[in-house]
């Protein structure tokens, strides 16, 4: 089966445990007011690449693997190519390597995310924000369709850490992260929260792009503030 991919990471280790071989696929069927891959929007660009020959090349870095590591497909929304992404897990899995999926929980069927599951040895999955209103004005996404995926990796018992974006004037809050928080931890197989700061490294990208970046005016959030935040949380 083929897929089309937007890069490979080779040493990640931001995006699931230990080192890992990340994969950015091509297509997002959301807009979000502070994605940093835009480039990655279009389903049809990229390199066209069959799970295969995607095999071949990550198990070059499995010796660098260290800590639980493996390899995690991201985006993007890996979702929208759910049938790719299915076979690759399923034939990393003949390797016993770890599998990790950072996703939107959006972008296919129940059904086709629950065949993904089958091969997923961990979730990371966004939770943008927690009204359906800021979901469809700041993603162009339902609310409920992450949830239903929420709950699929709990009735599938699937390891899941939540991720958050903390932004300036918009989702920083104390009382705010307080209720991401409660949440998240409305799943059972919950093992992390992720609050990430939000930053304006991908500007270039939307300038070279000739896109406007809805947040170019928000200042990118204070790490030692977001530190505090956090202590009190």
């Amino acid at each position: 089966m083929t897929g089309r991919m937007h890069s490979i990471q080779s040493l990640g280790a931001v995006d699931g445990p230990g080192v890992r071989c990340v994969i950015f696929l091509q297509g997002c069927p959301l807009r979000c007011v502070y994605c940093h891959n835009p480039d990655t929007w279009d389903a049809s660009g990229g390199e066209e690449i069959d799970t295969d020959e995607l095999v071949r090349r990550v198990l070059r870095y499995q010796p660098y693997w260290k800590n639980g590591g493996g390899v995690t497909v991201s985006g993007g929304e890996p979702l929208l190519q759910a049938a790719f992404v299915e076979e690759f897990f399923a034939k990393l899995h003949e390797h016993g390597v770890h599998t990790a999926l950072d996703t939107s929980g959006t972008g296919c069927s129940t059904a086709a995310a629950e065949r993904v599951l089958q091969h997923t040895d961990l979730v990371l999955c966004d939770l943008k924000f927690l009204t359906a209103a800021d979901y469809r004005r700041y993603c162009r996404a339902e609310l409920s369709q992450v949830e239903r995926f929420l709950q699929l990796t709990a009735m599938k018992g699937v390891a899941l850490w939540v991720r958050h974006v903390v932004v300036p004037g918009l989702t920083d809050s104390l009382e705010h992260l307080r209720l991401v928080k409660a949440r998240a931890e409305r799943y059972p197989n919950l093992q992390k929260i992720e609050f990430l700061p939000f930053h304006k490294l991908c500007i270039e990208k939307y300038d070279r792009m000739g896109i406007d970046f809805p947040l170019r005016d928000t200042p990118a959030m204070n790490e030692a503030w977001l530190k505090q935040l956090l202590e009190k949380l």
